[in-house]
């Protein structure tokens, strides 16, 4: 239709007989440039009043897609303006650029197509895992691992339509790569490696971002930040990001300290051996006193014991577990705890133990005081006896 309306136009232009051929083919591809763009331009004024319009709806959907199409739209209204005007300059022209119109049209169009796909994958990603737009928002890492092999996929098929639209056999396309594949597989076994071990990840999920995970096996600890096909980014503690290939994660231990359900107090406090009288009446108020904290999980595993006759101290175990794992605020409740089990030994007039070591002097013998010290007249009492025992001993050999 378009082609005959310009075949008129072009006729009537012909006829009235005051341009040039050149000229004639000027004016009716400015034309055509001209329609596109007010058509691009009405088209995204259009979109832009039913954005307006889906965004005061309840449904999440309607944006998601109005907002992935909108670009490819206009891109496509240009793809086939610009087709038009090609082939209204290739009716004047024999150059051969303009032989490749059809094919270069049709490659448009898949790459419009798959733009579109891919803003979609993306805005549907965004909607199933933010709790402000869902209310039960879906695990980051594993939308995040579909999406990715969504838009794999769509990639994939695009290349492949593409190649049989340039005349390329998809066929001997597949089998190149089926005998190929080997000698990539073995060139690129690393890579592969931590392709597959990426995967595992997304399958097993041992871990997700924003997750606290540590190794007990390699020097690995702090928060997941992405999960890639290749590399796992771990932020550390002190900030600095941790590159991790994902081949090593089925390889070593990992732990999610994210997933505990409590974190665990465990403390040996000792008090004097003087104050064995009071122990009994220490360890059942301490224990009572867990058991009424409001910070304490009282359904855990709860001990408070006298453990055992220490060196310079009487040992009491505490084994509890706070209701929180957060860590700032389970330092708060441990704080709070060995201060209540401190005024609890004070209260019995005990005293926390510290290392100490007794001496027991037989009858008769005096220790010098700290302060005394011995006269210049008289030799220290240990180098005194020392020289006596010396002067003894050479008197008896002789």
């Amino acid at each position: 239709m378009v082609g005959d309306t310009l075949s008129i136009l072009n006729g009537w232009i012909k006829d009235f007989g005051m341009l040039s051929e050149g000229w004639r083919a000027g004016i009716l591809v400015f034309m055509l440039v001209f329609a596109t763009a007010t058509a691009a331009f009405i088209a995204s004024r259009v979109i832009a009043v039913l954005e307006d319009k889906f965004s005061a709806t309840q449904n999440l959907w309607d944006d998601a897609v109005l907002h992935a199409v909108c670009k490819p739209v206009e891109a496509f209204i240009w793809l086939q303006g610009v087709y038009w005007a090609a082939e209204v300059a290739h009716r004047f022209s024999d150059a051969e650029i303009f032989k490749a119109n059809g094919t270069l049209l049709q490659i448009g169009f898949v790459w419009v197509l798959v733009w579109a796909l891919l803003r979609l994958a993306k805005e549907a990603e965004k909607i199933l895992t933010s709790p402000m737009k869902v209310r039960q928002p879906m695990d980051y890492t594993t939308v995040s691992a579909i999406s990715k092999l969504l838009r794999a996929v769509v990639i994939i098929t695009a290349v492949l339509t593409v190649l049989q639209t340039l005349g390329f056999s998809i066929s001997g396309v597949l089998a190149f790569g089926g005998v190929g594949g080997i000698a990539v597989g073995f060139a690129a076994k690393d890579l592969l490696a931590n392709f597959f071990g990426g995967f595992i990840i997304h399958l097993d999920r041992p871990f997700k971002v924003g997750d606290w995970v540590r190794s007990p096996d390699r020097n690995i600890e702090g928060t997941v930040e992405h999960i890639g096909w290749r590399l796992t980014t771990i932020r550390t503690f002190d900030k600095r990001p941790l590159y991790v290939p994902n081949a090593t994660f089925t390889t070593i231990a990992v732990e999610n300290p994210s997933r505990m359900t409590n974190r665990r107090i465990s403390e040996t406090i000792g008090i004097r051996y003087a104050d064995v009288h009071a122990m009994k009446q220490i360890v059942d108020e301490i224990r009572d006193m867990l058991k009424r904290h409001e910070d304490i999980a009282a359904d855990k595993t709860l001990i408070v014991n006298f453990l055992a006759f220490n060196a310079s101290s009487l040992d009491i175990m505490v084994y509890t577990f706070t209701k929180t794992t957060q860590w700032v605020r389970f330092h708060e409740v441990k704080e709070d705890v060995l201060l209540k089990i401190s005024d609890i030994i004070e209260s019995h007039g005990a005293e926390v133990a510290f290392p100490t070591r007794t001496l027991l002097l037989p009858d008769g013998v005096k220790a010098r005081g700290d302060n005394q010290e011995p006269r210049a007249s008289e030799p220290a009492s240990e180098d005194g006896q020392a020289q006596d025992s010396g002067k003894q001993a050479e008197k008896l050999w002789d």
